[in-house]
């Protein structure tokens, strides 16, 4: 065993008990000893107020100040060395009082040959390594706290200002005066969003890191949730040009246990990347399912994503799995990130019991290889998958097939030859549109020729001419033709505007084939459809909705630009508002709402977490008393656990940056 060297202060006024007491340490066992002498209690005090030793051995005979006077003196000005006092000759009061002052023990000179000092040395130095330890476990809990005080503190800070600037856009775009401006607004709004997605990267490896991350599993129909990220990532491969493909290389299981959010967070963020960093060639996605039942039945998914992108040097593999780490050799300026995204699919991975790895080769390309291990599948079905949903929708099989002839119209290709093929695996001829000026025409055509379309699939974002302008001048035409919105837009309120518009339905994308089926077949066997609503009945049902009573909501938030943007959404959504901006203004205000009988109390108030003069947690219980019908919202940039909520009986908690859609939910 290697020995440690441990400092000893030594306080001795006697060079022969110096020179004793220092052979005998060196035949303490598995130690070294460095030690400082000193035969002045002056200096032996300031030295003992340094806590620059390990041990201190003090004699009790020191001239004029005895061992005694300056252990309680060191001890009274912090010192924390263990001190072993050094005697002549046995007291029992001595010892008892040394013991009292804070010595850790006591040996009489004549005992330093002998097991009892070694003991006695063993022992202060385990106790002070021990209270090192301590003391270093306190320093990095207090360090831990700080961190996760200042994380949540700085996620406030933070998503307050997004509030601002994601609101005042989506106000500005709902604006038809300035469609001249969309392009740069929509830039303002994705450039918006992607901080918030950075803010979200930071506080997710932040709680991976306390342990505080909570995975949700649920049963994931396999087929499903790959065709849904086809579907969202294909349009970013169909911008830069490039191929994506997906190959199943075994049967798979039908349905896996896994967290359905955290398992797309990992496979959109690789796919994503690979998509990013490719120029040319393409992106290729591999899955299979190996089984080995030889001891105890083990079930691993298996994944391949393949770029023939810029590639990784070989030294830095090492190191992109790590938070904040970017290939800073060959990615560009251009390429967006904090390097935080692979640092988080690798904790996700390893906390679901998967595993990531990687081979890359400069600009020949990257593979990342994904193991997910799936437990027992002995209550799912394995069969070779198609990535169609037909196998998580066996119904659909026996569904009768429909006739029919449906105009597809999106500005994506990928997008019109994926929702065409499900039509047609419906039974049904298809004709497609790039957008919805295109449309139009195709439709004017047909109707001409006495061979209309029997239906209509329209995206909503769209160039030269979008969903919402093309069904208006369509219905504005009288084309009673029933059109179908579809849309990545799915809140609550989406679907109540575009019907409002005169779509006959909503479908959501990614399209779902057995969702499309169930609105393709309402439309299409239909009897009588309703007249479609024009523009003019548009604007009867906005008058309509403008002499309805208006809800009264107060907002209680000390940023002021915050609480003018949550105002202005609300005013939109026929909400009449009040601010307050501190809680001594919220509670006069609602004290005067007691005292005035003829002002109504506030449906709905909207409570910042973070005020000047209050904690909104604390807060919400006066405000409780104050106005007791009123639901109470508390805004927050941290999550709020559903304990607390119940605790402080509010009813409900939004996380920063506040958007218009969270608030057509509170509406």
């Amino acid at each position: 065993m290697s020995s440690a060297v441990k400092s000893v202060l030594l306080v001795e006024d006697d060079e022969d008990d110096y020179i004793l007491t220092s052979d005998y340490l060196q035949q303490v066992s598995n130690y070294e000893f460095d030690i400082q002498w000193t035969d002045s209690s002056t200096e032996a005090l300031e030295l003992l107020k340094q806590n620059k030793h390990d041990i201190c051995l003090l004699d009790y005979q020191l001239g004029s100040i005895n061992g005694l006077t300056v252990l309680k003196q060191a001890i009274s000005e912090g010192c924390g060395i263990p001190i072993i006092m050094l005697t002549g000759q046995s007291d029992n009061q001595l010892d008892n009082d040394a013991l009292d002052a804070g010595a850790v023990d006591y040996v009489v000179k004549s005992e330093l040959n002998t097991n009892r000092f070694h003991r006695a040395i063993r022992y202060a130095l385990s106790r002070k390594e021990i209270e090192n330890e301590r003391l270093e476990r306190i320093k990095a809990e207090t360090r831990n706290r700080s961190k996760d005080k200042f994380v949540a503190h700085l996620s406030h800070e933070l998503r307050t200002p997004l509030t601002s600037i994601l609101g005042y856009t989506e106000l500005l775009l709902f604006n038809k005066d300035n469609a001249h401006i969309q392009s740069e607004l929509n830039t303002i709004l994705n450039n918006g969003k992607h901080l918030l997605g950075l803010l979200n990267n930071v506080l997710d490896l932040s709680k991976i890191a306390a342990d505080k991350l909570e995975l949700n599993y649920s049963t994931i129909a396999l087929d499903s949730f790959i065709v849904d990220l086809y579907a969202l990532l294909s349009v970013a491969a169909e911008d830069k040009g490039i191929e994506l493909n997906i190959n199943a290389k075994t049967a798979l299981p039908l349905n896996i246990n896994a967290d359905e959010l955290r398992l797309r967070q990992v496979f959109i963020n690789l796919i994503h990347n690979a998509i990013k960093f490719t120029d040319k060639g393409q992106v290729n996605i591999d899955i299979w399912l190996e089984t080995n039942n030889e001891s105890s039945p083990k079930n691993t998914l298996h994944c391949t994503i393949t770029d023939t992108g810029i590639g990784i040097p070989k030294h830095l593999l090492s190191t992109i799995f790590k938070p904040f780490e970017q290939v800073e050799d060959i990615v560009s300026r251009n390429e967006e990130g904090a390097g935080l995204g692979l640092a988080i699919c690798c904790e996700l991975l390893k906390q679901m019991g998967g595993t990531i790895r990687v081979e890359s080769e400069v600009s020949v390309g990257s593979k990342f290889i994904i193991s997910l291990d799936l437990g027992d599948l002995s209550d799912t079905s394995i069969k070779t998958l198609s990535f169609n949903r037909v196998n998580a929708s066996p119904m659909l099989e026996s569904l009768p097939s429909l006739a029919g002839h449906v105009l597809i119209v999106d500005d994506i290709k990928d997008i019109r030859n994926l929702i065409g093929f499900i039509c047609g695996s419906f039974g049904l001829e298809t004709s497609f549109s790039i957008n919805g000026e295109h449309a139009i025409s195709k439709i004017v055509e047909a109707q001409k020729q006495a061979n209309p379309f029997d239906a209509i699939l329209m995206d909503i974002h769209m160039p030269v001419l979008d969903g919402k302008r093309a069904i208006l001048q369509l219905r504005e035409m009288g084309i009673t033709t029933p059109i179908i919105a579809v849309t990545a837009a799915t809140m609550k309120g989406v679907h109540t505007e575009l019907k409002s518009l005169g779509f006959n339905d909503v479908v959501a994308k990614p399209v779902d084939k057995q969702s499309l089926y169930q609105v393709l077949s309402r439309c299409l066997n239909k009897q009588a459809l309703a007249q479609p609503k024009t523009e003019q009945h548009v604007k009867q049902e906005q008058v309509t909705n403008q002499q309805r009573e208006a809800k009264r909501f107060l907002i209680i938030e000390d940023d002021k630009d915050a609480a003018q943007i949550t105002a202005l959404l609300l005013n939109s959504l026929n909400i009449e508002t009040t601010m307050a901006h501190s809680a001594a203004e919220a509670l006069t205000l609602l004290g005067s709402d007691i005292d005035n009988a003829s002002s109504p109390s506030y449906d709905r108030i909207l409570l910042d977490i973070n005020l000047p003069d209050a904690n909104g947690l604390e807060l919400s219980k006066e405000i409780r008393e104050l106005s007791p019908a009123s639901k109470i919202t508390i805004i927050s940039g941290n999550d709020i656990s559903a304990k607390v909520l119940l605790d402080f009986s509010i009813d409900q908690a939004l996380l920063k940056p506040i958007n218009l859609d969270m608030l057509k939910n509170l509406a």
